[in-house]
């Protein structure tokens, strides 16, 4: 499904009701199949939490988690200390380039039994489940947080808990605290001491409930919506200021781009800063490289340059988003270079009209690329895959008055 996107309603004004977090989602999933008596609310009704779900909930050999790598690497740490269960991961064509090896040999350290069904380092792979009694795993400080909080989460049920040692600088820690932050919720204890994290063995935990945040990642293309308005005012539904993700760091880096962000209650409200001086943004994007997509395509919207730096992990995602930002910008008349680290564009007052953007089997080019229709018209093929994480983002941008019709 292509969509034409366009808008003649440069004044933004609504409420929009975004869905629960992906990233609290599946982790609170993982968590509620090791501790049954939790309950969950406001949970992501994005196809990889349904995915996350489904593979928790089942008792097939062949686990599919298409094109959902949270669910690959926190289902790998889950299936491994699952005393008596074996099953084959596998995934998306692209999930099976993806890799997974960091993650199989440090839970190797651990005396588990994965072994790869096709190419070495990479799903699928068969897991034979076991109790686990060794407890030290040391894995390179740099890797994806999704590899450290794949065992972090199923650490309490360890027999004898874990102590992970990082080596080098971390990255990413937002992600590594929200795991964490989970965990004490829940009671189970934990430290995070220089480069060491430990979380003890614990058998239950109390009945609960436990509400997910809204997607903070998803928010970001409503600050980017704001900052491209001629004016505008949006309300966002459900959102903490001391959120546990990563990325309520837009607060902060759209400030830098003439957005105003106020909370009240569980809702926060975004409004376009009038005469707003622009400059050149440079940002280091270690701990929140999720939204570099949104932020660069904003940046191009406004006619401003910028560096990003930080952004090794979007090698590895559902595309190799550096590459595929260097081209789809290439397309819309930017001057773009990347780096196997980085991003620069070279501020321009042009954008071309009614190109079509490849959206590569990744819903974030999809989305971080919708805001450009208050520039102009837009084209963005095979718009379907925003269902990953956020099934109701055009019927939202609808309430918006924007015109979204099928190519």
């Amino acid at each position: 499904m292509n969509l034409v996107l366009h808008t003649n309603h440069k004044n933004l004004e609504g409420q929009i009701a975004v869905t629960g977090s992906k990233s609290e989602t599946n982790r609170l999933l993982l968590l509620k199949a090791l501790f049954p008596n939790i309950t969950l609310a406001n949970t992501s009704n994005s196809d990889d939490s349904e995915v996350m779900q489904k593979a928790l909930i089942g008792k097939d050999e062949i686990v599919d988690i298409h094109h959902a790598g949270t669910a690959m690497r926190f289902l790998t740490a889950y299936f491994a200390v699952n005393e008596g269960r074996e099953v084959v991961m596998t995934g998306s064509s692209r999930m099976q380039e993806r890799p997974i090896k960091i993650l199989v040999e440090a839970l190797a350290q651990l005396g588990v039994e994965i072994s790869y069904e096709k190419e070495v380092g990479y799903p699928p792979i068969r897991i034979k489940g076991k109790k686990v009694s060794a407890s030290k795993v040391t894995l390179a400080a740099n890797v994806s947080s999704q590899y450290i909080s794949a065992l972090l989460l199923v650490a309490s049920k360890l027999e004898n808990g874990l102590e992970l040692t990082l080596e080098g600088e971390i990255t990413s820690i937002p992600y590594i605290n929200m795991t964490l932050a989970l965990l004490k919720d829940l009671e189970i204890q934990t430290s995070f001491e220089g480069n060491v994290i430990k979380v003890y063995p614990k058998e239950t935990v109390a009945s609960k409930e436990m509400v997910v945040e809204s997607d903070w990642s998803s928010a970001s293309y409503f600050f980017s919506l704001v900052a491209l308005a001629d004016q505008a005012s949006i309300t966002l539904s459900s959102y903490k200021k001391d959120s546990l993700q990563g990325d309520s760091a837009l607060v902060g880096i759209y400030e830098k781009m003439g957005v105003e962000t106020t909370f009240e209650g569980n809702k926060m409200t975004l409004k376009k800063q009038p005469n707003f001086k622009h400059e050149t943004l440079n940002l280091e994007l270690n701990n929140t490289p999720d939204i570099a997509q949104t932020i660069v395509v904003t940046c191009l919207g406004l006619g401003i340059g910028c560096h990003l730096t930080g952004l090794h992990t979007l090698k590895i995602k559902e595309t190799d988003r550096l590459e595929a930002l260097r081209i789809e910008l290439t397309k819309l008349g930017a001057t773009i270079s990347v780096t196997n680290d980085s991003l620069t564009l070279v501020a321009s007052e042009n954008i071309n009209h009614n190109i079509k953007i490849a959206t590569y089997n990744d819903h974030r080019m999809a989305m971080a690329f919708a805001p450009l229709a208050l520039k102009v018209p837009i084209i963005i093929e095979d718009a379907e895959v925003v269902s990953k994480s956020y099934p109701d983002f055009w019927n939202d941008l609808k309430a918006l008055k924007f015109e979204v019709s099928e190519l």
